[in-house]
């Protein structure tokens, strides 16, 4: 991880001084690292030591990284990891625009590792990742949206990149196709259990430990599971007020909205839910060889699911 940091400020750099200025910033800022983490355990996995695997790592951070700066931009969002989002301090047009320095960046260091198979992947993954984030924006202030169509948004928007992640470091250790899907598997789900935990954590955690606001998918309209479980089994009048609480946003009954998700049993519903995605997550695991990198994959499942930030 030390050398994928490395190779992360290396390839941030540039002579233009506000992308310097942004991307020391945001590079700062910290960010627990899992996607590159899972490619490093995964190539491991297969037995792949080379330098490409700390490539794309770095490369698999920059898409996600790219991400979160559009994404706040387009949340109007003034708080992440615990500090002020680039939008907040550095305007709107400063942090779309350095997105897009980022994303092109990954495709410029894609391209140096020569291979297709990772083109491919990777090219795949930032597309279907760019139709979740539509798919949300169209979703947001309707309160109508199921489970099922929630669950197709977060497999696109978080849990794609978990896949990629992992699939390309058994392409990189030449991992049999059996195999290779495997470890794509425990990506998808694992990226899905994270995901449905952070939505939990919208409602349930502190505000100095998940390093954003609590009530955030609130404040923007979000349909998140936890809502979703609470108007389907609520009393009418908690039904009415979730969805009050959806179609018009902000904070105002966040209250009365955390009393209703809690009273419905709404977010142990979407704990168990990602618990199950993590145990689904680990059953993938059983087809790849046993090793100590196999072992830490196994891990962060379990931490996925028990994490408090």
């Amino acid at each position: 991880m030390r050398a994928v940091d490395a190779v992360i400020r290396a390839r941030l750099d540039s002579e233009v001084l506000l992308i310097r200025q942004v991307a020391e910033y945001i590079v700062g800022g910290g960010g627990k690292r899992l996607r590159p983490m899972l490619l490093l355990l995964s190539a491991g996995a297969f037995g792949y030591p080379g330098p490409h695997r700390h490539e794309l790592a770095a490369v698999v951070e920059f898409i996600h990284t790219a991400t979160l700066l559009h994404d706040d931009v387009v949340d109007e969002s003034e708080l992440r990891r615990g500090q002020a989002t680039a939008n907040a301090l550095f305007g709107n047009a400063a942090a779309v625009l350095v997105g897009d320095f980022v994303y092109s960046r990954a495709f410029q260091m894609m391209v140096e590792v020569d291979s297709l198979r990772v083109l491919r992947v990777l090219a795949d993954a930032t597309n279907v990742i760019a139709e979740g984030e539509v798919m949300q924006l169209m979703n947001c202030h309707n309160p109508d949206i199921g489970e099922n169509g929630y669950l197709e948004v977060i497999r696109c928007k978080t849990a794609k990149l978990f896949e990629a992640a992992t699939r390309l470091g058994a392409i990189l250790g030449g991992a049999p196709r059996v195999q290779e899907d495997a470890v794509a598997d425990y990506g998808t789900h694992l990226g899905t259990a994270f995901q449905l935990i952070d939505d939990v954590l919208d409602y349930s955690g502190e505000q100095a430990m998940i390093g954003k606001s609590v009530g955030d998918d609130l404040a923007e309209g979000k349909p998140t599971l936890p809502l979703i479980y609470a108007i389907k089994h609520g009393t009418p009048q908690q039904a009415q007020l979730v969805r009050h609480a959806i179609e018009h946003g902000g904070r105002g009954d966040l209250a009365a909205v955390v009393e209703a998700i809690r009273s419905t049993g709404a977010l142990d519903y979407a704990s168990e839910q990602a618990r199950r995605e993590a145990r689904t997550a680990c059953d993938a695991l059983a087809r790849l060889p046993h090793s100590r990198h196999r072992e830490y994959l196994l891990q962060l499942a379990d931490f996925a699911v028990t994490r408090t930030y």
